[in-house]
């Protein structure tokens, strides 16, 4: 995913088709002066329907195509001919795409009203439903209006606007400072190719990978741009990546060894995190020290009494292939649990 081509929010107008009307007809045959009504129903008009894809990373396909209008429902006619329905919107999301339907309150203010998420791929999630299709004047026949010249009009379809917002969905969400070594764990363990540099904010956007586990099972891994103190309130990169770790299983977090202070590096992190949402706390996490390639084991074993509480960790190397394997089966025996 290129930085230019990886859209994790936009904003869309969509309308939701009218039903079509009902026919207020009557047969006419020959040899038959007044026959009985036979108007047929209207149709059902399109609604606006998000479906999830796995094979969509992002929402840039809808950056260009921010108007969703479905058609109306036909009217019905004759020999109780019903309208055809008009054809629904089906808009193709990726997985973990959140819809919010904007909504304006009378005092002038706006407000975020949650419709729904789209997880699975085929998943569909209704944004707008067409109207219903009117009934046509032969379902008002009665014993005493044995010719009715009323038929229902189609029912309005509904408009508005809606924010789509995708959070990354990842087994193991990579956390850390900038240039803590998370794109190159990820291409280290995956195929996945993420742009590596050694300053801030190499990452602009979260990389997914497929990580090999072993005997043939396999997790995806998302490096997510690198968190800064005060990312919480817009600082850095800010809030706009942090929400892709809330659908992460596991966050594994990374500090490199030459940092001053894990364990105070490690306390940042983990204040960002609550800060931003506290049920972020509630995931398993994994503490990595990395760049480690430089470390022998009398010094490891020196830093293990620094290290934070409460958390497994492992010493690896990315670029040294240190512990690599033993991350893997760590992270995958996490994953299980």
């Amino acid at each position: 995913m290129a930085g230019s081509n990886f859209v994790d929010y936009v904003k869309i107008f969509a309308r939701s088709g009218h039903g079509g009307a009902g026919s207020a007809h009557f047969r006419r045959e020959k040899f038959v002066a007044f026959g009985g009504p036979d108007g047929g129903d209207g149709g059902k008009g399109g609604s606006i329907i998000l479906r999830g894809d796995s094979q969509y990373w992002t929402l840039i396909h809808l950056k260009y195509q921010r108007h969703q209008f479905a058609e109306d429902g036909e009217c019905g006619s004759g020999a109780r001919s019903s309208g055809k329905d008009a054809k629904d919107i089906i808009i193709p999301v990726p997985l973990g795409t959140v819809a919010r339907r904007i909504v304006e309150a009378e005092d002038g203010t706006t407000d975020m009203q949650y419709v729904g998420e789209v997880t699975e791929d085929g998943e569909q999630l209704v944004l707008l439903k067409g109207g219903r299709g009117g009934l046509g004047n032969w379902h008002f026949k009665t014993p005493t209006n044995q010719a009715p010249r009323y038929a229902q009009p189609g029912e309005e379809g509904d408009e508005g606007a809606f924010v789509l917002e995708l959070k990354v969905l990842a087994d193991v969400g990579l956390v850390g400072f900038p240039n803590a070594g998370k794109s190159t764990l990820l291409s280290v363990v995956s195929a996945a190719k993420p742009k590596i540099a050694n300053y801030a904010f190499t990452t602009l956007e979260p990389n997914l990978g497929i990580v090999e586990a072993r005997n043939g099972h396999s997790f995806v891994m998302a490096d997510i741009p690198g968190i800064i103190e005060g990312a919480h309130e817009g600082k850095g990169l800010g809030t706009r990546f942090l929400r892709h770790i809330e659908r992460n299983s596991i966050l594994l977090f990374m500090i490199p060894a030459d940092s001053d202070d894990i364990r105070h590096d490690y306390e940042v992190l983990l204040g960002e995190l609550t800060q931003y949402n506290p049920e972020l706390l509630d995931k398993q996490r994994l503490l990595a020290i990395t760049k480690c390639d430089m470390l022998d084991d009398e010094l490891i074993e020196q830093m293990k009494a620094h290290l934070p509480e409460g958390i497994e960790s492992v010493f690896i190397s990315s670029v040294a292939g240190l512990n690599i394997a033993r991350l893997k089966d760590m992270l995958w025996a996490a994953l299980q649990q």
